[in-house]
C-alpha cells in the first residue's frame, strides 16, 4: 500500500493489477487482507492532487462496479435497458416522473438512485415519502419487475458496489470529495452495474449544483461519456443551470406531488421539458428515433397519453404502496402542520429565485441531512414558488412555506424574502441545457 501512495503522491501511475488490489482490500471481509482507514485515505488524497490518466480512472470504475452484485437483463432490440443520472440540484424531481415515461415508450428502467446530502435532494426520500412503498429492492426481485413491468426504482443494495459506499464515506470525511476522477468512478460504477446499454446525464451548474461553474460541469460530462463509451454504453450529457430551483416545489412529498402532476398532464413547465429531452436523448441514441426533434415529439405525446401515469400507479403497488392514502395524501392541500405565504415586498418581474437559499432552507426545515444516515421530514419545504420571468404586483404570493411549527416557519419565511429577485425589468434569458457531450 505505501508504494501505491508514494507512486501516486510522486505523479506516477498506479498498474491495473494494483489498482484492482486496492479495490479488492478495501471490500474483503478478511481481516488480515482488509485495507485501514488511514492509508486508503492518503490515496485518496493523493489522487486528489495527482488525478488519474484515463486507462487509470476506466480501472477503478469496472473494479468498482466489480466489487459487488452486477444486474442482469436479456437482450432485446426493442427493450433497451436505459437510465438516467443527475449531478443533483434543488427542486430536481426529474427521475419520477422519467422512469414510468421511458417504460411507457418500451424501455427497461433499472433505476438505483441514492438518498440526499445537504442542499441535494435524493430520489429515495421522495419515494419513500409515499405511504408503505419500498426502495429496498434484492437483485432477484428487481431484476424481475423491470422484466415484467419495464421499471424499478430502488436503492443500492448491500451487495452492489460496496466498494463505492466505502470509499465516499472516507472521501466525505477527508475533503476528496471534489476529486473530477473519484466523481466519475463513483457515478459510473453504479450506474454500469445495472446493466445498462444507454445512459443520460443531467449534470447541473450554478448556485444550486455540485459544480458551481458551466466549464467544471462540461468536462465532468466530457469524462463521463468519454468513459461510459469506452465501457461499452451508448451515453450523452445535458448541461442544465442550476441557479433557479427546477419547477415549483423542493422537499420531498412537495416534489411528489408535482411530479404526479407532471404525469397527470400539468405540472411546471421546465420539469416537463427535461423530462421530455431526457427521454429524447435515449430514444435518439438507441436509434427509436432519427434526431432530437423526432424525440421531443414522440416523449411529449406519450406524456400526454395518460399511459405513463398507469405504469406509475403499477409501479407504486408493485413496491407495496398504500394508494387509498395516497390518492388521499396527493388531494391535501399541505400535509406539514404549519404553512406560511411568502409575500412579494413590491411589484415587478422576478429577477431571480436563488436555488441555495431555497436548498438550504428546505434542509435547515428538516427536509435534508447534513450527514448520511440521518432522517428527513418528507413533509416540510418550499412550494408555490414563482419563476424568473414571471410577473407580480405587491402582496403576490412568491412562494409557500411549509414546516413543523410555526417558529420554524416564520424564520424560514424570512429567509425566503431575501431568496427573490423582483426588480423593474424582466431577467436576460438563461442558457439552455445542451448535448455537447455525446
Amino acid at each position: 500500500m505505501v508504494t501505491w501512495i508514494e507512486a501516486k503522491r510522486d505523479g506516477g501511475r498506479l498498474s491495473d493489477a494494483a489498482i484492482r488490489e486496492f479495490v479488492g482490500r478495501v471490500v474483503t471481509d478478511d481481516p488480515a487482507r482488509r485495507l485501514e482507514d488511514g492509508p486508503v485515505a492518503a490515496l485518496l488524497m493523493a489522487i486528489l492532487f495527482r488525478g488519474l490518466d484515463d486507462g487509470e480512472r476506466r480501472c477503478l470504475t469496472l473494479a468498482m462496479r466489480d466489487s459487488g452484485e452486477v444486474l442482469r437483463f436479456g437482450r432485446d432490440a426493442g427493450r433497451p435497458v436505459v437510465d438516467k443520472h443527475s449531478t443533483g440540484g434543488v427542486g430536481d424531481k426529474v427521475s419520477l416522473p422519467l422512469a414510468p415515461l421511458l417504460a411507457s415508450l418500451g424501455f427497461r428502467v433499472p433505476m438505483v438512485s441514492g438518498r440526499g446530502l445537504g442542499i441535494t435532494g435524493g430520489t429515495l426520500d421522495k419515494l419513500e415519502s409515499i405511504p408503505g412503498f419500498t426502495t429496498r429492492l434484492e437483485r432477484a426481485r428487481l431484476e424481475a419487475q423491470v422484466e415484467e413491468l419495464g421499471v424499478a426504482m430502488a436503492g443500492q443494495t448491500e451487495r452492489m458496489v460496496p466498494a463505492d459506499r466505502r470509499l465516499y464515506a472516507l472521501r466525505d470525511v477527508t475533503g476528496t470529495v471534489p476529486s473530477m476522477d473519484l466523481i466519475v468512478a463513483s457515478i459510473l460504477s453504479k450506474k454500469l452495474a445495472e446493466g445498462l446499454e444507454a445512459l443520460v446525464l443531467d449534470v447541473k451548474f450554478g448556485g444550486g449544483a455540485f459544480m458551481r461553474e458551466r466549464a467544471a460541469a462540461e468536462e465532468l460530462a466530457r469524462r463521463l461519456v468519454g468513459l461510459a463509451k469506452d465501457c461499452g454504453v451508448r451515453t450523452r450529457a445535458l448541461i442544465t443551470d442550476m441557479d433557479t430551483p427546477l419547477g415549483r416545489s423542493a422537499g420531498n412529498w412537495l416534489e411528489v406531488k408535482e411530479s404526479v402532476a407532471c404525469l397527470s398532464g400539468g405540472g411546471p413547465a421546465d420539469v416537463r421539458a427535461l423530462v421530455v429531452e431526457c427521454a429524447a436523448q435515449l430514444l435518439v441514441e438507441t436509434g427509436q428515433v432519427a434526431d432530437e426533434e423526432a424525440g421531443r415529439a414522440r416523449a411529449g405525446e406519450e406524456l400526454e397519453s395518460g399511459r405513463p401515469l398507469e405504469r406509475w400507479n403499477r409501479l407504486l403497488m408493485a413496491q407495496g404502496a398504500d394508494m387509498a392514502r395516497t390518492a388521499s395524501m396527493l388531494c391535501a392541500d399541505a400535509l406539514a402542520p404549519c404553512v406560511g405565504e411568502v409575500r412579494a415586498g413590491r411589484g415587478g418581474w422576478v429577477r431571480s429565485c436563488a436555488a441555495r437559499v431555497v436548498g438550504e432552507v428546505v434542509r435547515d426545515l428538516g427536509g435534508g441531512r447534513l450527514t448520511p444516515g440521518a432522517g428527513v421530514d418528507p413533509w416540510v419545504g418550499v412550494d408555490r414558488m414563482a419563476k424568473p420571468g414571471e410577473k407580480v404586483a405587491a402582496g403576490d404570493v412568491v412562494c409557500r412555506v411549509h414546516g413543523r411549527d410555526r417558529g420554524a416557519v416564520e424564520a424560514a419565511m424570512a429567509r425566503m424574502e431575501g431568496a427573490f429577485e423582483v426588480g423593474d425589468e424582466p431577467p436576460p434569458p438563461r442558457p439552455d441545457g445542451s448535448t455537447e457531450a455525446r
